[in-house]
């Protein structure tokens, strides 16, 4: 069900989008995202950092977009967060010696630290490549283009969530039977 929740916001713009307009898109995406973290929060009774950040930038943007009749900022949206994130895991494990991703997820997994060393190398490099890739189709493509690649685009995280699930699978200690399950 989370993953439907996460796919939400970005269901609706392209809806909205396609109905009117960038500009109705993105009010509809603010909302959405608002009620989106809502929902997590009832939920899950916290919020992630990164819920946080992208609630922020959507709402930064978004009404960027929205004041100054300009979809260059919701467009550019995307490349910031992914951007940050690339910047954020680099400087955290090759600057400061400290794996974010392991202090998000380690009370979820346990994995051997190379392995949460490859993940975060790994992160670092999707998120550049977001980042780049987003960056291009949104300055060298038409808007039109550029939410159709948002919707299509969702395909890259979709097989980079599998294939990190495939690559820790095997790390996944099975439970002892009798032993109850973490919640």
């Amino acid at each position: 069900m989370k993953i439907l929740i996460d796919f939400f916001p970005i269901l609706l713009f392209f809806g909205s989008y396609k109905l009117y307009d960038i500009y109705v898109g993105t009010g509809v995406l603010m909302a959405a995202t608002v009620a989106q973290v809502a929902l997590i929060y009832g939920i899950d009774r916290k919020l992630q950092a990164m819920h946080k950040i992208t609630l922020a930038l959507v709402l930064l943007f978004g009404t960027l977009t929205l004041v100054l009749h300009d979809d260059r900022f919701i467009k550019w949206k995307p490349t910031v967060l992914y951007g940050a994130m690339a910047i954020a895991l680099a400087l955290a494990i090759w600057v400061y010696k400290k794996n974010f991703l392991k202090m998000l997820l380690g009370s979820q997994l346990e994995l051997p630290d190379p392995v949460w060393k490859r993940l975060n190398i790994v992160w670092v490099a999707y998120s550049a490549f977001m980042s780049l890739i987003n960056a291009y189709v949104a300055a060298y493509y038409s808007t039109e283009a550029w939410v159709n690649f948002k919707l299509w685009g969702y395909a890259f995280p979709l097989v980079f969530i599998v294939g990190q699930g495939f690559y820790i699978a095997r790390y996944i200690k099975p439970d002892e039977p009798g032993k109850p399950n973490p919640p």
